[in-house]
């Protein structure tokens, strides 16, 4: 048994666009603002919408005084992407960036989310402590949840945002490189998205999903791994293996080096702070000479939101205006700490993504939220994410 690092209380809240509590491989990217600076120019002679909000972004980045809460700013990671875009990509870059960081604060909605997460399939192969695959209501297959995207579907989603969205993720409840055709559908989003991560766990990464990935152009591909040990990291994520996921990770740097030498994929080791035994110099120290970053995210005990008692929480939970989750059946979820969809907004077999994402189920989570209501709703009530 694995001891969690605190027990959450009533009062312990997470807050989702601040989920990293350290992070390494981060350079000094000031030299970015100049770029800022002249796409600002630019835009004096522009009047679209999104010109309007890029200008918003320009402004607020490059003023020395705080103004008007939210401000939007550029934490060190974003600077990072950004060094890697070329100028010609910046205006779509920050006006995907701005709403996403700064439209959740003010609860604005455009057509489309800033960010979709595609779950590519819900079948993991782990069982980490801290994740809902240990919850049998989600993984015995009565239930209904348990299943791959079919290609078809997949395309459906991607040409609805193509042009309309930059943040794509591939992840969610399952393992995405276990899913059956997940080489064609890398094929299909290469070159579709500034703001593409994929998420897995690197079980089952070989050198064909290696080469689909990095032909991809993914803005970030995101091992998850939680230790430098073998014996800490098989209890927190049970039925992994660290030599297994250590040997592909070096497969995929080397390939990287090797065949993508101009590859501007940032490629990430991140854990969930879970326990004291974790040493977060130890697991930089273990994977530096691998990837480009290593990373903790808070805990956050989403594999319990349902039994959990309400909390005290009334602050509205940002990814209502972030962003939308699409399971493999497709079905659109407002996010996953709700697992089991018993907030699903509809199906994107029969509806549109941007006539859900503005659709009257969505808006009235979005007015309960807002009325500091989220008490009444499950798992809302039980949650900590803000």
């Amino acid at each position: 048994m694995v001891k969690n690092i605190k027990n959450p209380t009533s009062n312990t809240i997470y807050k989702k666009a601040n989920s990293f509590v350290a992070i390494s491989g981060i350079s000094e990217n000031i030299t970015q603002f100049k770029r800022i600076r002249n796409l600002q120019a630019e835009l004096k002679d522009t009047t679209s919408k999104q010109a309007n909000v890029v200008a918003k972004a320009c402004k607020d980045l490059l003023s020395e005084d705080a103004g008007k809460l939210p401000k939007f700013e550029l934490k060190p990671f974003v600077l990072e992407e950004i060094q890697r875009l070329n100028d010609d990509e910046l205006f779509r870059y920050l006006f995907y960036r701005y709403r996403y960081d700064v439209y959740p604060a003010t609860q604005q909605l455009d057509k489309f989310p800033p960010c979709v997460q595609i779950e590519p399939t819900s079948i993991c192969n782990y069982r980490c402590v801290f994740c809902y695959q240990t919850d049998p209501k989600l993984t015995q297959g009565r239930h209904g949840h348990m299943g791959m995207m079919k290609f078809d579907l997949f395309k459906t989603i991607i040409d609805q945002i193509d042009g309309n969205v930059e943040a794509v993720t591939l992840a969610s409840r399952g393992e995405p490189l276990m899913t059956k055709d997940i080489l064609k559908m890398l094929g299909y989003l290469s070159g579709k998205f500034l703001g593409l991560k994929i998420n897995t766990n690197a079980s089952f990464l070989t050198e064909d999903k290696a080469h689909g990935i990095l032909a991809a152009e993914p803005n970030t591909i995101v091992f998850s791994a939680d230790a430098a040990d073998k014996e800490l990291y098989a209890k927190l994520r049970v039925n992994g293996d660290l030599d297994t996921v250590l040997s592909n990770i070096k497969m995929f740097n080397d390939i990287k080096s090797k065949h993508y030498p101009d590859s501007r994929t940032i490629t990430r080791v991140s854990g969930v702070r879970y326990n004291e035994k974790q040493n977060f110099s130890e697991i930089e120290a273990f994977w530096q000479d691998y990837v480009d970053q290593t990373a903790f995210v808070s805990y956050n005990p989403w594999e319990s939101a349902y039994e959990a008692p309400k909390n005290d929480i009334v602050d509205h939970c940002s990814d209502l205006w972030r962003r939308t989750f699409v399971w493999w059946d497709g079905t659109v979820n407002p996010c996953d700490v709700d697992y089991r969809s018993m907030l699903a907004v509809g199906n994107i077999k029969k509806e549109s993504l941007t006539k859900l994402w503005q659709g009257e189920n969505y808006q009235k989570l979005r007015y309960s939220h807002s009325n500091s209501a989220r008490c009444n709703l499950t798992p809302c009530s039980g949650c900590a994410l803000i």
